[in-house]
């Protein structure tokens, strides 16, 4: 079996966007479409338009699965497959999410009796569709933070892109570097070429620096 020198995966444009990509999903939603939950203290949330916005945004092509709905205990719980059609892979992929919500019953009456007698009308209804929005919302959290991934979480981590994916040229974010270091002799063309996709103009900017 023949595998790919890392130098041909770094060439490869779809690993370069598929990092962009990446990149752009694990950015923090912005602050205004976050809300807080009336009912839980501090906890935020995006709410179901701003992620129905996002899906349709950045995957045009998407679908909602129910995988099963069902009763737990007093409350409905809703298993969702979320279908999208991946803009640089070209092929349709899934993540999962559930959901839950207690059934409402009728004032005064207290908890969820065994018989549902004082389940209120339309509480069934009610409590499909908001763990239905529930599973929905969970299984785009694997998406990123874009998508209110880490909302609630008290430590996160930064995702950052691969630099030797991306073209070295005057826009890289090592330009600068790799300008001293060929200059000062410490690093050759070819040392660089190892690493980085330089394209044909930055070699030729490079080697004036050489001579």
């Amino acid at each position: 079996m023949n595998l790919p020198k890392i130098k041909d995966i770094y060439e490869d444009k779809n690993v370069q966007k598929n990092d962009a990509l990446m990149v752009l999903l694990n950015q923090p939603p912005l602050p205004e479409w976050v809300k807080i939950h009336p009912q839980i203290a501090n906890f935020k949330y995006l709410p179901i338009e701003r992620v129905e916005y996002l899906l349709k945004s950045l995957f045009k092509l998407y679908k909602i699965e129910v995988l099963s709905e069902k009763q737990l205990l007093n409350g409905i719980a809703v298993r969702v497959r979320v279908h999208y059609f991946h803009p640089v892979m070209n092929e349709w992929m899934f993540h999962d999410g559930v959901g839950a919500k207690e059934l409402q019953t009728k004032k005064g009456t207290g908890a969820l009796k065994s018989d549902m007698s004082n389940v209120s009308r339309g509480a069934i209804e009610m409590a499909i569709g908001i763990a239905k929005t529930v599973a929905i919302k969970d299984a785009c959290d694997h998406f990123g933070k874009l998508f209110g991934s880490d909302l609630n979480r008290k430590d996160t981590i930064n995702y950052q892109p691969d630099l030797t994916l991306i073209d070295m040229d005057e826009n890289h974010p090592n330009w600068g570097k790799v300008c001293e270091a060929v200059k000062s002799g410490n690093y050759t063309i070819e040392n660089i070429k190892e690493k980085y996709n330089l394209t044909e103009k930055a070699e030729e900017e490079l080697c004036n620096l050489s001579n």
